[in-house]
């Protein structure tokens, strides 16, 4: 079809050997508080129906890592929010020269905390799920990425980097096919100054344990898992959502908040545990960059053998193209992809990855939004992330794997 011709054509051009680098390594981090000083609504549940926080049980931030080796410089950003909305990846890109760096060179992802801000996106779809629109919002989030890497890279010292991954069955479920199979691996990047560590962690459990009638402002576990890391031995911390799509916490506890920190707790016991694996990056050369992501045209069903027109789903959600941002630390990959990415597919992934001698980290939610990416076999499933929100299946769970195959092989030694 098109589209995936055309992306084969993008990725057999597309050069990157003149943009390695192998000198020393430079990392610097910061945040930006982004917790607005009134409420607005909270983005995460269609069933809140655009209601307003009315409390802030936590703060949510702008983090960012800011790397440079020998002239060459990216940054890795999360923000503690559902997605990164689109509008705020246009202000971004926009607004990135004042941080000395292309857009290409800005790593986004988000912790996907389902009570964070809204307000954020001006479409019927988008002000479902996070209320009413305010630009405001969408100028708020930007400010804070890029601020955030301003601060960062006004703090860069050497440093020396390992990846390190560790397994967790204790605390992730399949939520679409019971027992099914699960993505259990934390896979973390330390980064280690002279004097200090800062950490980059990612998992795939949703972070979906405060429920939609909580009416609280938090980043959910992964706050309480970042302000423990920073409380324990770490400097800075930063989470990023993984391959998330299928995935979700293990909820044990007596109600929300005891739930949130049961499973915090518990990925954090993994953390400091022995690694199953660990591995300093010798050579740390760096390099970056964002491919566009052509799709095939948009056809969400509303039955089973009902789909809407590409021209309503427009009208729905919006249009942004989608693209995949690529970025190399050494032998660790990172790809961050435009969707809820499916933990199914990353067992296949990571081995392909191995096998190329590579470190594999996929995160969702890169500033583009394509829906959920799944399992195909389950593409006639009516489950909620298999049939409402697959908008350009079907047998995208293979185009993806696809894709980042073929990424694989673009920049294994």
């Amino acid at each position: 079809m098109p589209y995936y011709k055309e992306w084969k054509s993008t990725i057999n051009n597309m050069e990157i050997n003149s943009l390695k680098s192998e000198d020393s390594l430079k990392v610097g981090w910061a945040k930006i508080n982004i917790t607005p000083f009134k409420p607005i609504p909270l983005a995460g549940y269609g069933k809140r129906k655009g209601k307003h926080y009315e409390a802030v049980h936590d703060s949510v931030f702008v983090r960012a890592i800011f790397i440079e080796n020998n002239g060459i410089k990216s940054a890795i950003v999360s923000a503690d929010l559902l997605i990164i909305p689109p509008t705020v990846s246009d202000l971004v890109k926009e607004r990135v020269s004042e941080t000395g760096l292309r857009f290409d060179q800005v790593y986004l992802g988000a912790t996907h905390s389902h009570n964070s801000l809204g307000g954020w996106y001006n479409t019927l779809v988008g002000q479902l799920f996070a209320g009413e629109y305010n630009p405001k919002i969408e100028g708020i989030i930007a400010d804070g990425i890029i601020q955030s890497i301003k601060n960062a890279s006004k703090k860069t010292k050497a440093a020396t980097v390992t990846f390190e991954k560790d397994e967790d069955r204790k605390d992730i479920k399949n939520r679409v096919i019971k027992g099914g199979k699960i993505e259990p691996f934390i896979r973390t990047l330390t980064f280690q100054t002279p004097s200090e560590k800062a950490l980059l962690t990612t998992y795939a459990a949703h972070s979906t344990i405060l429920n939609a009638a909580t009416l609280q402002l938090s980043r959910d576990y992964p706050g309480v898992l970042v302000d423990s890391l920073e409380n324990y031995d770490v400097a800075f911390a930063m989470y990023m959502a993984g391959a998330v799509g299928s995935m979700a916490p293990i909820e044990f506890g007596t109600n929300d908040f005891d739930e949130l920190n049961n499973q915090a707790m518990g990925v954090l016991k993994e953390i400091r545990s022995e690694n199953e694996m660990e591995q300093q990056i010798s050579k740390p050369s760096i390099y970056s960059m964002q491919l566009p992501l052509p799709l095939r045209k948009a056809s969400p069903r509303i039955l089973k053998n009902w789909a809407l027109r590409p021209w309503v789903f427009k009208w729905l959600f919006g249009e942004s193209p989608a693209f995949v941002k690529v970025l190399s630390i050494g032998n660790t990959l990172m790809i961050g992809l435009p969707c809820d990415f499916s933990g199914e597919l990353m067992e296949d992934l990571d081995r392909y990855a191995q096998e190329k001698g590579l470190n594999l980290i996929i995160t969702s939610f890169n500033g583009t939004y394509a829906g959920y990416i799944t399992a195909d076999k389950h593409f006639d499933f009516e489950n909620y992330e298999t049939f409402t929100m697959n908008w350009f299946g079907p047998y995208n769970g293979a185009y993806f794997s696809e894709v980042v195959r073929d990424i694989i092989d673009k920049v294994s030694p």
